[in-house]
């Protein structure tokens, strides 16, 4: 008779947690997985997966206008909300029942229901009102937006998960915050005709991000008519007699909107798991600490994905599952591999990335070239359209490795993923340059920059044309 009643038992059923449960079935342990609200997580219900269906959304008013430029006559449009949101309701309804299906059709139980650990090896699920057993157990509970709650009048705000099923499209949005959901936000509201003020403490947009992308994407957005307040806060938000709220703003302005969204990062969502119980520790937001193969300090107990804040993406929490299931059940020990990560953000224009910024190589290197090309793509010349399109390589002079590569423009996304296999093959900028172009695309300029725009010795910038 078996020990447990599971060889794994996962808590989370997003994108993370079901691919180790999934995985983990088909070898032949014996799973079982629960998810309090939604399989499918962050990623597929209230993230990436609505969020991109409304970026395209939102992208079709420019395409509309272009469309005169080669020859198209388009009759004036009109853009109905409720059925973006029916239709996206559809979509997310039939990806979450294929998450499920891809567990059990595996072999896995599943569970809609909250789970919290009693000790390191009993699960309690709470809508059946048993406990269960586990040899290992793993968490994927994923995190959740931050509401701040210590700005007064937060009670009034709206954040991204609100953001998909709003009753009507505001009139008028303020977004408070300069990662890449309030600027994705930003630009979608925009898109969908919506009177757009992002507002970020911050110098510029998107820290962390090569500053060539956050000031080109900077510019673009308020070409395009979104207001943008840097170094600038909400110090209070207040309800008026019409529904309306008012923003005091730091800077002594004051905002009056249909809406405010806050969007001032993610909090793990370790709270009400037993964690005290069975003995995990956990840092000073809230995370689950873990070691470099996803365990925690109790050694059958693992964590995954937002829940451990390392890197929030989707793609990673998958990969940190499989890393998980080769280490737990193949005598395989797998570190997640966090380095040279591509990711993007889906503004007007996009932007892609992979490595490290000119800044950020700047302080790991003595010296680096920087290859850069800003040109209006093809696609807007007849369109009439001015937005240019900025490519940045960024070169380790010593060795030539491509340290970085980022991309603001058309499909910016997806060259960046392209991108990602390049620079974590480790190619140097001879191989970029042996690659043949493919003519006419924007990508051939990646392959095409042959002489450095710049160089940076010790910080210091020697030449440049």
């Amino acid at each position: 008779m078996a020990k447990y009643d599971y060889d794994l038992f996962v808590i989370g059923g997003g994108s993370g947690g079901v691919r180790a449960a999934r995985v983990a079935a088909a070898l032949g342990k014996r799973v079982g997985l629960a998810e309090a609200y939604r399989f499918g997580g962050t990623c597929v219900i209230r993230g990436c997966v609505p969020k991109k269906l409304y970026v395209y959304a939102s992208q079709f008013p420019e395409h509309f206008a272009d469309a005169a430029g080669y020859g198209w006559t388009v009759p004036a449009a009109r853009f109905d909300w409720r059925t973006l949101v029916a239709n996206k309701d559809r979509e997310i309804a039939r990806l979450e029942g294929l998450y499920q299906k891809g567990v059990e059709n595996a072999g896995g139980e599943t569970f809609r229901s909250r789970a919290r650990l009693v000790d390191r090896h009993t699960v309690l699920i709470e809508s059946e009102g048993r406990t269960v057993t586990a040899d290992q157990i793993l968490i994927a509970t994923g995190g959740r937006p931050n509401p701040h709650a210590a700005l007064p009048g937060h009670e009034h705000c709206i954040v991204s998960d609100d953001v998909f099923d709003l009753p009507e499209l505001p009139g008028t949005i303020m977004i408070e915050g300069g990662g890449y959901i309030a600027v994705e936000f930003a630009n979608v509201f925009h898109g969908l005709g919506v009177d757009t003020t992002l507002v970020y403490r911050g110098q510029e947009i998107l820290g962390r991000f090569d500053m060539d992308m956050r000031r080109g994407l900077h510019e673009a957005m308020e070409k395009k008519g979104i207001r943008i307040l840097c170094q600038t806060i909400a110090e209070r938000v207040e309800r008026r007699a019409d529904g309306r709220l008012d923003v005091n703003l730091s800077n002594g302005e004051t905002l009056t909107v249909d809406q405010v969204m806050l969007a001032l990062g993610r909090l793990p969502n370790s709270g009400n798991l037993g964690l005290k119980a069975a003995g995990v520790e956990r840092g000073k937001t809230g995370e689950i600490v873990v070691d470099s193969f996803s365990r925690t300090n109790v050694d059958n107990i693992w964590a995954i994905g937002d829940v451990t804040n390392r890197i929030q993406l989707t793609p990673v929490a998958i990969h940190e599952a499989m890393c998980f299931v080769e280490t737990a059940f193949m005598n395989n020990p797998t570190e997640p591999d966090h380095d040279v990560v591509a990711t993007a953000v889906f503004s007007q224009p996009e932007i892609g990335t992979v490595g490290l910024s000119e800044d950020e190589a700047c302080r790991r290197f003595p010296a680096i070239d920087v290859y850069r090309a800003a040109f209006r793509p093809m696609r807007n010349i007849l369109a009439g359209r001015d937005e240019k399109m900025i490519m940045k390589l960024v070169v380790d002079h010593a060795t030539g490795l491509v340290l970085g590569a980022h991309v603001l423009g058309p499909d910016a996304g997806e060259m960046a993923q392209l991108l990602g296999i390049s620079l974590k093959a480790g190619l140097t900028k001879d191989d970029f340059d042996r690659t043949m172009a493919v003519h006419p695309t924007a990508a051939e300029e990646l392959v095409t920059m042959y002489a450095p725009s710049y160089s940076i010795r010790n910080g210091e910038r020697v030449s440049g044309r």
